[in-house]
């Protein structure tokens, strides 16, 4: 596990959308995930000096902010995440790009946040989305200054490739099922205390998360016979609400002890 991963996973799920932490807090809910304080400073620091957070300092305490680049991408991970049952309107999101080498840097960052995004590509160049964000694609084009290497539209049909074969070209559809089946698969006994509540959801949350860069949270019209992502995304959003409800206190005591 990655402590910087699971920072990230924190800041998501429970510091939004204020986006700020005490270093106290971090290090304890992160304990509770199995990593030492010295690991969890350590990435910490690595995050600042990635540009990733930004120390605070409010008196003698250190407080860590999420960035605004950073705080863009929780917003589109939560999106994501935690939509749910929007019919497809019948329309791709279709992306098509000719970055120069000279940027490859730059695009090799771009396609990474694209994945972010929910588009996937079935040829060199060209990604498309049936549900992907536009809004957030163009926001990223012009966070990475590509708008002249870019082409950004919406199409009832791309290309003659039927549409269940256009989305198995374009996302690992057979990694994503292998981690849908091993998550239904999972005995669900009711946590013990609160500490082991917070433990299994942001474990559960992590994974969700993780999912989102071979599924793109496909609508029904478009899922391969025998898909489980619409069954796993039920019971993720039965179970995150139970034990949201339950791993409450661990927040509520920290909250008092940071004053």
């Amino acid at each position: 596990m990655r402590a910087r991963s699971y920072l990230f996973t924190l800041y998501m799920e429970y510091l939004y959308p204020e986006n700020r932490a005490w270093v106290g807090d971090l290090i304890r809910w992160m304990e509770l995930l199995d990593f030492s304080e010295p690991a969890v400073r350590a990435a910490v620091s690595r995050s600042v000096k990635r540009g990733w957070i930004i120390p605070e300092k409010d008196g003698r305490r250190a407080y860590y902010r999420l960035s605004p680049r950073v705080a863009w991408q929780v917003e589109q991970v939560r999106e994501r995440l935690y939509g749910y049952g929007a019919p497809w309107d019948g329309k791709w999101r279709i992306l098509v790009y000719a970055v120069p080498e000279a940027k490859r840097t730059v695009r090799d960052r771009f396609r990474n946040e694209l994945i972010l995004l929910g588009f996937g590509t079935p040829a060199p160049g060209v990604w498309v989305s049936p549900n992907g964000s536009l809004e957030g694609a163009r926001d990223l084009v012009g966070f990475y200054g590509l708008q002249s290497y870019v082409e950004l539209f919406q199409a009832e049909r791309f290309s003659s490739t039927p549409p269940l074969e256009l989305i198995e070209k374009s996302f690992n559809l057979k990694a994503a099922q292998a981690r849908y089946r091993a998550f239904l698969a999972q005995k669900q006994e009711k946590p013990k205390n609160a500490e082991e509540a917070f433990i299994r959801l942001t474990h559960m949350i992590h994974q969700a998360r993780k999912n989102l860069f071979l599924d793109p949270g496909l609508p029904p019209e478009l899922t391969p016979p025998g898909f489980l992502g619409q069954r796993a995304k039920e019971q993720f959003l039965e179970l995150y609400a139970q034990l949201s409800r339950q791993a409450r206190p661990i927040f509520e005591r920290e909250s008092v002890a940071a004053d």
